[in-house]
């Protein structure tokens, strides 16, 4: 069972026309639910109403800083940013990346730590999991950093929302690395912190047509591409307008 949000607001909307629809290589983007709500972005509501600068700090590893894709205005942050700036006029929204390929979650959590007391953030999109699923280790391990991560953004009184590990067909241990996956769900949904559920989102990707998918990733066969990264950024964005919605826009769906 899959908790998620779809989103009808006006304005995304409107954004994702600016987008566009086709991909190239025959992928078409299509609104997936990717948002294991958990809890809503409430601080940033009245943000977002009023209008003023919100910065974004997205951190992560290789997803994060775009490999994969042609050029770094390609990668999901910018797209990120240039989708929430067309759906939130009133807002200048500025998305950092902070991705750095390779790393594992341990290295990130050390970077994320500096960076919360270097500048003030409104919202971190904390990109984690990936290498540690691939590698494998230790799993208490694993969560008690997940939860120390979580802590530690909170005590900033900073808004937080995970980004768990991308689906590639070529996954060596699948369940190892669904684990993972599912080990992120576990603390962040006793947390109280929203997750974008990539892997499950890719995965649905995949299953509607698998032919098509190879677009969304790189040559790699790993990496996402350009069009991978364009419609991640775009249903974390709808999932974005909907976490940050004041009144009850949210709908659940159970799949």
């Amino acid at each position: 069972m899959r908790i998620a949000i779809r989103v009808t607001a006006l304005a995304f909307a409107m954004a994702t026309a600016l987008a566009g629809a086709a991909q190239a290589n025959s992928f078409i983007c299509r609104e997936t639910p990717i948002v294991a709500p958990n809890h809503k972005l409430a601080a940033l509501a009245p943000r977002v109403a009023v209008g003023g600068k919100l910065e974004i700090l997205a951190i992560g590893s290789s997803s994060t800083e775009g490999v994969g894709a042609t050029s770094r205005d390609r990668s999901y942050p910018a797209r990120l940013q240039t989708l929430l700036s067309a759906a939130w006029p009133r807002v200048q929204v500025s998305v950092a990346n902070a991705g750095i390929g390779g790393e594992i979650a341990p290295e990130t959590l050390a970077r994320l730590k500096k960076a919360l007391t270097e500048r003030r953030y409104d919202l971190v999109i904390w990109q984690v999991g990936t290498n540690d699923a691939v590698r494998g280790g230790d799993m208490a391990a694993f969560r008690a950093m997940i939860a120390d991560g979580i802590a530690v953004v909170k005590q900033a009184g900073v808004s937080l929302a995970l980004l768990d590990p991308q689906y590639f067909p070529g996954i060596r241990e699948p369940a190892r690395y669904q684990s993972y996956v599912e080990a992120i769900a576990e603390v962040a949904k006793r947390e109280s912190v929203p997750v974008f559920t990539r892997y499950e989102t890719m995965r649905e990707w995949h299953e509607a047509d698998a032919q098509a998918f190879r677009a969304a990733l790189a040559a790699d066969s790993f990496h996402m591409s350009d069009a991978g990264y364009d419609c991640l950024a775009r249903d974390m964005a709808a999932g974005l307008v909907s976490l940050t919605a004041s009144g009850r826009p949210v709908v659940a769906q159970t799949k």
